[in-house]
Order: structure tokens, then C-alpha cells, then sequence
């Protein structure tokens, strides 16, 4: 095995993409916060760890296939730790299999704090981590998105932290997903034609690049309108309206999708990035709207 510096280490992880994971447990937390509920911060800041530490085990899990598969190659805008022998094969593969051995054994950790009800959230979340893959060769990568970076989560941290199944956390689930599944789906669609090449099928290669490019909008877009309804109606605080401060970054986003069906995808080489940056803002807006109303 070869000797990496630290730095190294943190690139084969890709620690920029780490905000679509933490931020559900953060905005959760924020949500329950101020709904009124007895928040064990402690086992917040442990379930935000281990979230990441699943991700950063979902990352290389799924370069280690991509690479295998030919998805990533050097032509591509994938991840460059493999393409580029930075790290071999194995190398990635084994710092998988540890990450995700150090997050389930975290995992059995808060369950025997919290519950059992736990052990079938975090079932789940193992087996959206080892299934990714074969479920995005096979245009099923969003649906685990949803699953693996909002709905599970969120209820996951309800339940961490509060100690009951709160199923109306699933309301800062819904928008907060949709933005992170954006993030993959900038990916795919920008990927279509080296994935095409590969032998797998995406769902931005089963609805095409116009439709593909309308799917993304609504996946950003449509969370501003999920909050002004929750907070019209009294489901989340109004001073969640704050969101909308990041609004123009979410049309600049969906307008440079739009634009690549007629300019090409290397418009888009970046919007992945763009997009994760929009997911962070937008989650801490509501974060500090929910903390902020708890007060006022």
C-alpha cells in the first residue's frame, strides 16, 4: 500500500459533498428544537459524526465501482483519487469497508443508547450505502438519494435526539432531499454520454436531456415553494421565509441546466459543486430561522 499524506486521504473522501449528509441532522435537529422538544445534543453531535463518516464510507464505495465499471475514466468528470493512480483499487476499497465498519459500529452505539426502533433506520442506511451503486447503474441512484440523505436521516435524528418516531420531521425531509438529489442529478446528466459509453443507465439517461433539465429545476426550485406553504399553513415558523434569500442561486443553477441542453454539458461541469453549495445555504437559513423562531 502506498504511503498518502492526509491531504490525500481527504480528497479520496470528497469532504465538499459532506453537507448534503450533515445538514438533514442539523436542520432536523433545529426543526424539533423549535417545536419544543427536549433535545439530547450530545447524541445530536454523534449522529451528525456518524452520518458523515456513512457518507464518506458511501463516497469511496462508490468511486471504488465506478472505476471498476469504467463509469470513471480518464475522459470523465468523475472522481480523479482512481483515474488518475492516486490511490489504487483495493486502497479505496479498504477505506470503505473500514469507514463503514467505524459508522455501524457507531450506529450499534446510539442504538443501545437510544432503541431498537433505530437498528431498522440505520438497516437501511447500510443498505442504500452497499446497494448505491448496482441501484445507479439501473436508474435508481435518485431514489436512494431520497432515502439515504433525507427521509432516513431526519427520522433517524428524530428519534436520536428527542427519543420518539416524529414523523412530521419528514417536512424539512422533503425539500432538503430534493436539493441533495439535485446534486446527482446535475452529475448525471453532465455524465450521460461517458455513462451511456459505460453500459449503466441513470434516470437522467431514461427522461433525456430536455426533461432531465426540467426534473433538476423542479428539484431546486421546488423546495422554496414546499417552505412558503409549510410556513403559510403554520407547519414550519414564518421566519423560514429567509430561504428565500438563496432563491436567485437556485435560478442561476436551474437556468444554467436549461441552458446546457442547447449549450452542451460542459456548461454544467461544475453545477454539482454549485448545487452542494446551494443545499448548505439553504440549510442554514432554515436552521437559523427554527432557532430563531424558538426564541421569538
Amino acid at each position: 500500500m502506498k504511503k498518502h499524506t492526509f491531504g490525500e486521504w481527504m480528497i479520496a473522501v470528497r469532504p465538499w459533498s459532506f453537507p448534503a449528509s450533515a445538514m438533514p441532522v442539523i436542520v432536523t435537529t433545529a426543526f424539533l428544537f423549535w417545536r419544543g422538544y427536549e433535545i439530547n445534543w450530545g447524541l445530536a453531535v454523534w449522529a451528525l459524526v456518524n452520518i458523515i463518516v456513512f457518507h464518506a464510507a458511501g463516497n469511496t464505495w462508490s468511486d471504488y465501482f465506478d472505476y471498476k465499471k469504467k463509469v470513471d475514466a480518464d475522459d470523465t468528470f468523475g472522481a480523479k483519487t482512481l483515474t488518475t493512480g492516486m490511490f489504487e483499487p483495493k486502497e479505496i476499497k479498504t477505506l470503505s469497508l473500514v469507514l463503514t465498519a467505524v459508522a455501524v459500529a457507531g450506529g450499534l452505539g446510539l442504538m443501545a443508547v437510544t432503541g431498537w426502533p433505530l437498528l431498522w433506520i440505520g438497516l437501511g442506511g447500510v443498505l442504500c450505502t452497499l446497494l448505491y451503486p448496482y441501484l445507479k447503474y439501473n436508474a435508481l441512484g435518485d431514489l436512494v438519494i431520497l432515502l439515504a440523505y433525507a427521509f432516513l436521516p431526519t427520522l433517524g435524528t428524530a428519534f436520536v435526539v428527542s427519543g420518539g418516531v416524529i414523523v412530521s420531521a419528514l417536512l424539512v425531509a422533503l425539500p432538503l432531499g430534493l436539493i441533495t438529489d439535485g446534486i446527482l442529478h446535475s452529475n448525471n446528466t453532465r455524465d450521460m454520454e461517458t455513462d451511456s459509453r459505460a453500459g449503466i443507465r441513470t434516470m437522467a439517461m431514461s427522461l433525456g436531456t430536455k426533461s432531465s433539465a426540467c426534473f433538476y429545476g423542479f428539484e431546486v426550485l421546488f423546495p422554496f415553494v414546499w417552505v412558503g406553504l409549510c410556513s403559510i399553513v403554520g407547519f414550519m415558523p414564518v421566519a423560514t421565509v429567509i430561504v428565500f434569500m438563496s432563491l436567485p442561486v437556485a435560478i442561476g443553477c436551474a437556468q444554467t441546466m436549461k441552458n446546457s441542453v442547447e449549450g452542451g454539458t460542459k456548461m454544467i461541469a461544475d453545477l454539482d459543486v454549485r448545487t452542494a453549495n446551494l443545499q448548505l445555504v439553504f440549510s442554514l437559513l432554515l436552521t437559523a430561522a427554527f432557532v430563531a423562531a424558538r426564541f421569538l
